[in-house]
């Protein structure tokens, strides 16, 4: 394709996801220009922190993101997730699948330089939002646009998360349920599950599928026994700890490369090999796979989207927190 064809094809397809997005928010009561007159400058302020946070260390995009899916996945897209607990009331934050987020530095960051432009403006929910695409964009993922006027929860509860966010052992059909909770569905399952283009898991995360998948010291017989062996030198028995990247060789990168490993039963988690056991989502895997990702980056600006859509509090409910951690 001709460069003045290609360039023609992504600004199509940008006026299609703006237009799409629109039609999404103006219900939501969220829209592209919330901030226009009350904080004008605010896409800068975040686009230039976090370039300089990923220019540095670019294996915290992974992270960013994840924040981002977590927040939204529980109580819906409204920075519960940054709360702190207490002793007598722990939050979300201290439940054991977000216990290895990281990030919550670089939101106060933001947050602190937001707020010293314009004091008591901008949601740390709309925050989360932004730093998670332009994190993304950082490492040559996709663009998308956030539409903003969130507003901020004053409940985090850590049980919450199991019975929530989904989980890397969940089967095809529990993905679909809690997907299916937050407005999306099974396609954005195998899209959003694409996110694992970057990042790191503890051994823990998936070792059970190393050594005792069914409880009788066996392995999981959905991995690729090659790569079984690969990761036994990595992880050993009990080992809890030793991260390893999810897509080896590119988990810096937000490419394809992601659905490559799956289609050959080399996805690290049971959730990712559940992506198998659907007509639907086998088919966008190969798909994938099969034409180096011809439609994973529009397809994932538009599940982003979605999810950034979800249960959002907006108008009166909730509040424009002064601290991200703590409720006002």
């Amino acid at each position: 394709m001709a460069k003045g064809q290609k360039l023609v094809s992504f600004l199509t397809f940008q006026l299609i996801l703006v237009l799409l997005v629109l039609d999404q928010t103006n219900a939501q009561g969220l829209s592209l220009d919330y901030y226009s007159k009350s904080c004008p400058n605010l896409g800068n302020i975040v686009r230039k922190e976090i370039h300089r946070v990923i220019s540095i260390a670019p294996s915290l995009a992974a992270p960013l993101l994840r924040m981002h899916f977590h927040d939204c996945f529980v109580r819906g897209c409204d920075a519960s997730v940054l709360l702190n607990g207490t002793t007598n009331n722990p939050a979300e934050r201290d439940a054991i699948p977000n216990l290895s987020l990281r990030g919550f530095n670089i939101i106060d960051n933001v947050k602190a330089l937001v707020e010293k432009a314009c004091p008591g403006v901008v949601s740390c929910a709309d925050i989360i939002a932004l730093v998670a695409r332009d994190a993304v964009l950082e490492i040559h993922g996709p663009f998308w646009p956030v539409p903003l006027g969130r507003r901020d929860g004053r409940v985090s509860i850590m049980n919450q998360v199991f019975a929530e966010l989904p989980a890397p052992f969940h089967n095809i059909s529990t993905l679909k349920a809690f997907f299916a909770a937050k407005g999306l569905n099974t396609k954005d399952v195998a899209v959003l599950s694409g996110g694992h283009t970057i990042g790191t898991s503890h051994c823990g995360g998936f070792s059970n599928r190393l050594y005792n998948f069914t409880g009788r010291g066996d392995t999981d017989p959905t991995l690729d026994p090659n790569y079984i062996v690969k990761l036994k030198q990595k992880c050993k028995p009990g080992d809890r700890t030793t991260l390893v990247e999810m897509d080896p060789g590119s988990f810096k990168t937000f490419d394809e490369d992601y659905f490559t490993l799956v289609a050959k039963r080399r996805g690290l988690f049971q959730s990712d090999a559940a992506l198998l056991d659907d007509p639907e989502t086998k088919a966008y895997v190969f798909l994938q796979a099969q034409t180096h990702g011809s439609t994973f980056g529009k397809d994932f600006a538009e599940s982003m989207v979605k999810m950034g859509n979800a249960l959002v509090l907006t108008g009166k409910q909730g509040e424009i927190r002064k601290h991200c951690a703590l409720v006002n």
